[in-house]
């Protein structure tokens, strides 16, 4: 799924940058990527392409991000300049 490896590349991409707000813009990024790998796993699971117990798991997976992400953004706004 391309909308799951972004969430990944657009951290990646965050860690890269030097400035505050470019980090943040691409973990802000991220957390909608993970918003529309949420929406492909639905989409997934009602057209029969995956299983009950792997949307269960994707599902399940994809909703521990929110937290991180957000713990990633307050991280980078609290400890870091401009």
């Amino acid at each position: 799924m391309n909308a799951i490896d972004s969430i990944s590349a657009n951290i990646a991409e965050g860690f890269g940058r030097f400035g505050k707000k470019d980090k943040i813009k691409f973990y802000r990024i991220a957390f909608g990527s993970m918003y529309e790998a949420l929406d492909w796993t639905e989409k997934a699971i009602k057209r029969k392409l995956i299983s009950d117990d792997e949307y269960k798991y994707i599902f399940s997976e994809l909703n521990k991000l929110p937290k991180e992400i957000h713990s990633l953004i307050k991280f980078t706004n609290d400890k870091l300049k401009e």
